[in-house]
């Protein structure tokens, strides 16, 4: 063997091990979230003691919500896959009753009860509708999508009541958030693309979803002044136009190596927004391109991972969450450095795992607790976990063995052209 080819063994070696996908998002998810919370302590730290006196403020806030999404974590990996097929609906109906109150009470105070467009707040919890909908859409969705099995294939069998619905939910979402309703869009044609709906319809899809979007951005002034500003934000250095151009110069005070961890000059309340959706310029002020790249590798892997545990899983329910959830993820983050670097319109929507924001943060520790449960359900993976036989408190405190798989594997054909049987039953 070669000494070019041996670090490739080796990477193949690692890879091939049973638990594999489950450390590689383990590492990558946790070391998105200790950077993200150390950029956030950077970024706020400024504003924080200028508002209540003390840098440590924000950040002890952003650590709690990271808290309660570690415990989320770890209760999304203990549960069975049926309580995730159960809940899509009812959570789906919940979330569309919120969005709804939103879009018809955008601003409510009524004693500890109040609503700020994206937000219902009740004393000191804050819920954002929009991110229990992308996680209810998903669970929903995939359920349906198994249960049609290859009657997928006609779109007679998706036009109810999956397309109506998921319609209803993104318009409700894009409402208010075009962001959000674009990664739930982008999370949607993940499951359909899965699934393996035919090409033709998926383009049909994209092509609504695009003329839905511009519709969006038309009907609202703001969305429109930013979506002009997009192409030449120095003609409008002076309003819509200003964020972008003050994420460009953070960008390039980075260079290659950064300013400094804590050295920000734009977070001195030049950069709007710099510890939420802009938290990527702020990286780059600070940590340069070099700080850049460990992110998008950190992102890289975390896709792979997810789309490494739809490929091996054999259950289909499992295999459709697991390709919807790495869409969700890797589109996410698309549109928010998209946005930051210049390559898309700003959308505002956070960076998953490091921008400032708690709702946000515990929904993506969740969906990567389920993630987990799925990887070690992997058949290699549970044999291997079988077979090491940890003690109970091990399994009581982390999580309970995953199931053996029975028999072959489940993966559905890709639907083709339907059969005499699929055309008689949908008459």
């Amino acid at each position: 063997m070669s000494e070019r080819s041996q670090p490739l063994a080796a990477l193949r070696g690692l890879l091939d091990r049973p638990l594999a996908s489950y450390y590689l998002l383990l590492s990558s998810a946790g070391l998105l979230v200790l950077i993200g919370l150390v950029m956030v302590f950077s970024a706020t730290m400024v504003e924080a003691y200028a508002e209540v006196g003390s840098s440590f403020a924000a950040i002890a806030k952003q650590a709690t919500w990271a808290v309660v999404g570690v415990f989320g974590f770890w209760f999304a990996q203990r549960l069975p896959v049926r309580t995730y097929r159960g809940i899509g609906r009812p959570l789906l109906v919940a979330s569309a009753i919120l969005l709804a109150v939103l879009v018809v009470f955008p601003y409510i105070n009524a004693g500890p009860l109040r609503t700020e467009e994206l937000w219902i707040i009740l004393g000191p919890v804050q819920v954002q509708p929009s991110e229990m909908a992308k996680f209810a859409l998903l669970l929903w969705g995939a359920d349906l999508l198994v249960r049609k099995g290859p009657k997928i294939a006609l779109w007679r069998e998706l036009a109810v009541p999956l397309f109506p619905t998921t319609a209803i939910i993104l318009v409700l979402v894009g409402f208010r958030d075009l962001g959000t309703m674009l990664i739930m869009l982008c999370m949607f044609m993940g499951l359909l693309w899965t699934a393996g709906v035919r090409l033709r319809l998926l383009g049909g899809m994209l092509s609504a979803g695009f003329v839905g979007a511009m519709v969006l951005v038309v009907l609202a002034s703001h969305r429109m002044e930013r979506f002009v500003s997009f192409q030449n934000p120095e003609d409008y250095a002076d309003d819509w136009g200003y964020q972008a151009i003050q994420g460009y110069y953070a960008i390039a005070d980075g260079g290659w190596f950064g300013v400094g961890l804590g050295e920000s000059k734009q977070k001195w309340e030049w950069l709007p927004n710099g510890h939420n959706d802009f938290i990527f310029a702020l990286i780059a002020e600070e940590l340069g391109l070099v700080g850049c790249a460990v992110i998008l590798a950190l992102f890289a892997v975390l896709t792979y991972a997810g789309l490494r545990i739809a490929r091996r899983v054999n259950d289909p329910f499992r295999r459709l969450v697991a390709a919807g959830a790495t869409f969700w993820l890797a589109g996410q983050a698309v549109i928010n450095i998209g946005g930051v670097v210049g390559l898309m319109p700003i959308t505002g929507v956070p960076l998953p795992l490091i921008s400032d924001g708690g709702s946000a943060l515990v929904v993506t520790l969740v969906l990567l607790g389920m993630l987990a449960s799925f990887a070690r359900a992997e058949p290699e993976a549970a044999a291997a976990l079988r077979a090491r036989n940890p003690g109970k408190w091990v399994r009581v405190l982390w999580a309970p063995l995953p199931p053996l798989q029975r028999g072959g594997d489940q993966r559905p054909a890709r639907p083709g052209k339907p059969t005499k049987t699929t055309r008689s039953r949908t008459k």
